[in-house]
């Protein structure tokens, strides 16, 4: 493994956690991912299922989960053949599986519907779990959980399929002890890829050969991929959202936005800084930055328990207009004409859960609580000159106000040019 493990403490206690909320007698049905072919006999690197993580801490393919309320937790993996063994090495073993999940019961996946049908005899409902979220996004493609799902619905006619996912997501906010702990690690490894690209960036350098920078660091890190798919964006791009392309020639006189994170034990972080690649800011860039780090600064200080993710929006647009007004992008009557007007330089949201997904559970009616750790990412972006600029750090809601994960990471004008190479 390439993370250290993580203690089966806390998937013992996720399972609790779930059992609790779960009738007397339930039985719930949980699937991994599978490796998912790319061309020819080729395949994508696999990732786990979120949930199946979350409740047993295997990170294999071809596994299941059957959790009965008061009946017993049942999980089920793909065994080594000797085929296995000299194509792709030896699996988990079954000592192994029970010491990861804290799960006495591991059977081979060939016991599964055996063990499933003697379970779910006379049962009125099954629970298995599906990503309403990833389903709509994906419509046309065939996820387990949907499957799962209508096998079941098929093989046990007179049940009810249900699906547990709202009660996974309410839990899954609230962050453990050991899951704080592999984001810290994972933040700090991202920390280390900012060190790292602002070391090697210059005028001249490509953002592929940055993204590539950030990559060995964080491999050398531990970290076994991005938590998301990089954007690095120089110049205009940074006025595109969702730039990951990465192409471009960065040119003396741009900025570089850097929104990035790496991943650790499939936990995330999230991060994004905004750099002057021949290592000093402009007058203009230096005031810009300033507005969106009092933006950023300023909402933070409203992550308090009982406000939501849809409230932080409409306070930090409130923010960024009196920003965009002192910047003489706008002016007050303009927005007091055309509120609108603040979409055209500030056109997304301000935060979202991180946990095991960058894009946590949770909506943006969720009332925020401690345990829970979010975003906070404020920009402004000014296409007519080429500049954008966003600022992004992960906070962790707490029982008397918020705590930022990121706090030690540069971030102030002074640090910022202090970490550039050619300073």
């Amino acid at each position: 493994m390439r993370y250290e493990n993580i203690d089966q403490s806390l998937f013992i206690k996720n399972r609790r956690k779930y059992l609790n909320l779960m009738p007397e007698g339930s039985v719930s049905v949980f699937a991994s991912n599978d490796v998912l072919p790319s061309n020819a006999d080729g395949s994508f690197g696999f990732i786990q299922n979120s949930t199946f993580f979350y409740l047993t801490g295997i990170d294999q393919e071809e596994c299941y989960l059957i959790l009965v309320k008061g009946g017993g937790e049942y999980l089920f993996m793909k065994e080594t053949s000797e085929l296995i063994r000299v194509w792709e090495g030896e699996k988990l073993s079954k000592k192994q599986a029970q010491k990861l999940s804290g799960i006495n019961e591991v059977q081979w996946v060939e016991e599964f519907w055996q063990i499933l049908d003697a379970q779910a005899a006379g049962k009125e409902e099954i629970f298995v779990y599906r990503d309403t979220t990833q389903a709509a996004k994906f419509p046309s493609f065939r996820l387990k959980g949907g499957w799962m799902a209508q096998h079941l619905q098929e093989r046990y006619p007179l049940a009810e399929i249900r699906n547990p996912e709202k009660s996974l997501n309410q839990i899954r906010l609230f962050k453990e002890t050991e899951e704080l702990n592999a984001m810290k690690v994972a933040i700090e490894i991202t920390h280390k890829g900012l060190l790292r690209a602002a070391k090697f960036l210059r005028p001249g350098k490509f953002e592929f050969e940055v993204e590539a920078e950030i990559t060995h660091e964080f491999l050398m890190n531990r970290s076994r991929f991005h938590a998301f798919s990089p954007i690095i964006a120089s110049g205009e791009n940074a006025c595109v959202l969702h730039y990951v392309d990465n192409n471009n020639c960065i040119k003396d006189g741009d900025l570089v936005l850097i929104d990035f994170g790496a991943e650790y034990g499939n936990f995330k972080a999230d991060m994004t800084r905004t750099l002057p690649a021949n290592g000093t800011f402009t007058d203009r860039q230096a005031e810009v930055y300033s507005s969106v780090l009092h933006v950023l600064k300023e909402t933070r200080k409203l992550m308090v328990n009982g406000n939501t993710v849809l409230n932080l929006r409409k306070e930090t647009t409130d923010l960024i207009a009196k920003e965009i007004v002192k910047l003489k992008l706008v002016t007050a009557a303009d927005l007091k004409r055309s509120p609108e007007l603040v979409l055209k330089y500030f056109p997304h949201g301000v935060s979202h859960s991180l946990g095991i997904d960058v894009h946590d559970v949770g909506d943006r009616n969720t009332l925020l609580a401690p345990g829970m750790v979010l975003t906070c990412e404020p920009g402004i972006y000014i296409m007519e000159e080429s500049l954008g600029i966003r600022l992004e750090n992960d906070i962790l809601i707490t029982g008397s106000g918020n705590i930022d994960l990121m706090a030690h990471v540069p971030l102030e004008l002074e640090e910022v040019e202090k970490i550039m190479i050619n300073t």
